[in-house]
């Protein structure tokens, strides 16, 4: 259904009744909000961007957007600032972007969301429309509302008896700062807490084989579920889940493995979105292990 959102009259909204998702079509592709009908948006907005358009300037705008990894400036910054095509279907959307003029990619996101359950499907395309081979991997970024935390998931726990390979890696930034408070090292879960009165960025990157990432805010639950890919190539030393945080947001991030796409080819990469209310998740293990974990479980049960 075409609606207006906050300055925007040419966007998109999809409901089942329980929960809302609204998608851009004067710029994107985006996702610009997916909540329960009538509460809060559980994804970021960023003041001063909604509603606005055109220009040679990116713009975060917050919300939900595809990129092509590995990070470089500028050609990862291509503006998004123009409208996209928009399909409607029953349940879902098909939003897709005019090839990028600097970088000759063109990204396509498909959504749907599922008419009795507070989960939504966000498929992610890339087709490679230049005249030469480019490796690259797709990047689901979904600015989140502020004032929660991302929680990552370990991996299970082996003594040195039992395994004595590297199987954790961590992957920091230059501005990585280990001894930020904003960060709980825990045994089960790494968490990245959002603060708004702390300006210093925050990034790491993970190997997550656990197929899934959180965000917890205000009483609401937010997981993605995606696949890790075993023994594929993944940017940035190998992360598929990364998170980063400053004062204005925080970023969950998930990656799919590099792939070498030859002119015309394109690639697809799946996210599953499930929302819940009412889950007062806290910032520690036995919280997260009573609340978190059996919905996650679920979810990934669900997606599968």
């Amino acid at each position: 259904m075409k609606t207006e959102y906050r300055g925007w009259p040419n966007c998109y909204r999809l409901t089942n009744g329980q929960v809302d998702l609204i998608a851009t079509g004067d710029v994107g592709p985006r996702i610009i909000r997916f909540g329960f009908i009538g509460e809060a948006n559980v994804l970021g907005e960023i003041e001063g961007q909604i509603g606005t358009v055109g220009g040679d300037t990116w713009r975060l705008y917050g919300g939900h957007r595809l990129w092509h990894s590995p990070e470089a400036k500028p050609r990862t910054y291509h503006p998004d600032n123009s409208p996209v095509r928009v399909d409607e279907k029953r349940h879902g959307l098909t939003l897709t972007q005019d090839t990028e003029s600097t970088t000759g990619i063109q990204k396509t996101l498909e959504v749907r969301l599922s008419p009795d359950a507070n989960h939504a499907t966000v498929v992610h395309h890339l087709r490679n429309d230049t005249l030469w081979p480019v490796e690259l991997a797709a990047w689901a970024l979904t600015v989140m509302a502020k004032g929660g935390f991302a929680i990552i998931p370990q991996p299970p726990y082996l003594s040195h008896e039992d395994c004595v390979a590297p199987s954790r890696p961590i992957i920091q930034w230059a501005y990585t700062d280990m001894s930020d408070p904003r960060w709980h090292w825990g045994h089960h879960y790494i968490t990245l807490r959002q603060a708004p009165s702390v300006a210093g960025p925050q990034k790491i990157g993970v190997a997550n084989r656990e197929n899934w990432v959180a965000y917890a805010v205000n009483g609401d639950l937010f997981i993605k579920v995606f696949a890790h890919v075993a023994g594929a190539a993944y940017p940035d030393f190998g992360s598929s889940v990364e998170v980063f945080a400053n004062s204005q947001m925080l970023e969950l991030e998930t990656l799919g493995p590099l792939t070498r796409l030859d002119p015309g080819e394109s690639l697809s990469y799946v996210e599953d979105w499930f929302l819940y209310r009412d889950v007062p998740v806290e910032n520690d293990e036995g919280s997260m292990g009573s609340l978190l974990l059996p919905r996650a479980q679920e979810a990934r049960r669900t997606q599968a």
